[in-house]
């Protein structure tokens, strides 16, 4: 039996924005280390991955890293709901 989700009417608030803000550096990353890790996928199909393909790999996987220790180096207050 299937239960139906209430409808949801509410905004994100001011502080949801600014997490979404503070956090997109390494939401950007991990969208990059996702395409490159795609590509690779894909490459298997058509040969194998490239040198540069390997290449794309690494440097999204750094990316990721320096974005998240950023961000772990400036944590912000939890506020109370």
């Amino acid at each position: 039996m299937r239960k139906r989700l209430a409808p949801v009417t509410a905004e994100p608030t001011t502080a949801d924005l600014a997490a979404i803000d503070r956090e997109w550096p390494l939401i950007a990353a991990e969208l990059d280390l996702l395409d490159a890790e795609i590509t690779l996928i894909y490459a298997e199909d058509h040969g194998g991955p490239t040198a540069l393909d390997w290449r794309r790999l690494r440097r999204a996987e750094a990316r990721v890293t320096r974005a998240a220790a950023e961000l772990a180096a400036h944590p912000t207050p939890h506020r109370a709901a």
